[in-house]
């Protein structure tokens, strides 16, 4: 399948084309049809598998088809829950309207206000911002979403888990209710389908399954490390590798990524912290010397976890395990993204077993440990990890067939569903 299945404009053809990319990605495929159709979807996908592309394509198709109405206000509004994020669609906007024209603008924290305020007294195409400031905008009255035609909510997830569900229902209940409603989200269940229910319209659930568990372009190593001391000489054994063209590290804490950040740099190393204490100018800079290469050494802690999307990034080294399972699929992400490969290496201490079988979990594997001679460890791994690992894997399984219902799960495939009745897989 190609882009020109979809009868996409031609503007939007030739914007596509200067990319390089000829074949939609699998949520691409399910997502772009449904959306083009004017349907509500909620939909599920990892990062670095195109979802941008997924809602932005058939949002600034629909502005092409049709005439603008009377007013200023956004015709589409897409709502993320970080600057970083929302930055990464806005560079999707900016690469998909080359030839369309179309005039946008980012609404977001961090930012001086003036700029802003002058953006919003233009007619704007499409809006990209984060909840807190777009609410700030409105409460002074510099919002009119009279002629709001589509309304993305993207990683609707960690909103949630950010505190900002409250703005984005707020927003939502200022739009027309004849809007087209995008919701994408890590996972689909429990307040954020309770969220979706209320604001989407007889919603399309798309899925990509196994995707997000997969990571097909990644390679994960385990390494057991005995202490901080042999954690730090394995970090460094990683990041002296010959394949490494840049790296992040994940911490723990703030103050860890601060203090490990000074540790490589005085090592030699060109690094910088990223983490959500320092100030946006500076965490802004920190990333475009990454992108420009200045920086090969990134220790951040998971405020870099989503949004963050640089090419060249080949070594994601979690120095400190995520508490939370589902951290770790988004932090590995970082690599491996646009087809190129990536590897991911955790450090696990003589408390992290109980963190890496909730991951092991999660992605349905068991991940295999390696040992770099030299640097072998001396005490032996907790005795109950294999098992519980394994009888966690099962359960986990058998969690997953309830939750689903009759959900058809294609580990790699493609699947919507309208339905617990039914699943279509593409």
């Amino acid at each position: 399948m190609l882009f020109q299945d979809f009868n996409l404009n031609s503007r939007l053809l030739k914007a596509i084309d200067d990319t390089g990319y000829q074949s939609p990605s699998d949520i691409q495929k399910l997502s772009i049809p449904l959306l083009l159709q004017g349907k509500d979807i909620m939909a599920s996908a990892p990062t670095g598998t195109g979802k941008t592309a997924a809602f932005v394509l058939p949002a600034l198709q629909r502005l092409l088809d049709n005439e603008p109405g009377e007013g200023r206000g956004p015709r589409v509004l897409v709502l993320t829950p970080t600057r970083e994020l929302a930055k990464q669609v806005a560079d999707n906007i900016f690469t998909f309207t080359k030839y369309a024209h179309m005039r946008s603008c980012s609404i977001v924290g961090g930012m001086p206000y003036p700029p802003q305020i002058k953006l919003l007294r233009q007619a704007l195409d499409l809006m990209v911002a984060t909840p807190g400031r777009l609410i700030d905008h409105i409460n002074s009255g510099r919002i009119d979403f009279s002629r709001l035609e589509v309304l993305v909510l993207d990683e609707a997830d960690r909103m949630l888990d950010m505190g900002f569900i409250d703005d984005v229902k707020k927003i939502a209940a200022l739009t027309p209710e004849s809007r087209q409603t995008v919701l994408f989200s890590a996972t689909l269940e429990g307040e954020i389908l309770r969220v979706a229910q209320k604001i989407l319209t007889d919603p399309e659930r798309v899925q990509v399954a196994g995707v997000k568990f997969r990571h097909e372009s990644i390679s994960q190593k385990i390494h057991q490390v005995d202490d901080y001391k042999h954690k730090r000489s394995m970090l460094a054994h990683v990041l002296n590798s010959h394949d490494v063209n840049q790296a992040i590290v994940f911490t723990a804490t703030k103050k860890s990524a601060d203090e490990l950040a000074k540790e490589l740099s005085e090592e030699g190393h060109k690094c910088s912290a990223l983490h959500g204490d320092m100030k946006q100018n500076w965490r802004r800079r920190t990333i475009e010397n990454m992108q420009k290469n200045k920086i090969t050494v990134l220790v951040a802690t998971d405020v870099a976890a989503r949004g963050l999307d640089i090419r060249g990034i080949s070594h994601v080294i979690n120095f400190d395990l995520p508490m939370q399972a589902e951290d770790y699929i988004h932090r590995i992400g970082r690599t491996g993204r646009g087809g190129s490969t990536g590897t991911a290496v955790s450090l696990v201490g003589p408390k992290d077993w109980s963190l890496l079988s909730r991951i092991e979990k999660l992605l349905d594997t068991k991940l295999k440990l390696s040992v770099v001679e030299g640097l072998e460890p001396k005490k032996p791994a907790i005795k109950q990890y294999g098992s519980n690992a394994q009888g966690g894997k099962r359960k986990a399984n058998i969690r997953f067939k309830k939750r689903a219902g009759s959900f058809k799960h294609r580990t790699g495939s493609a699947v919507r569903v309208k339905s617990k009745s039914s699943a279509e897989v593409a």
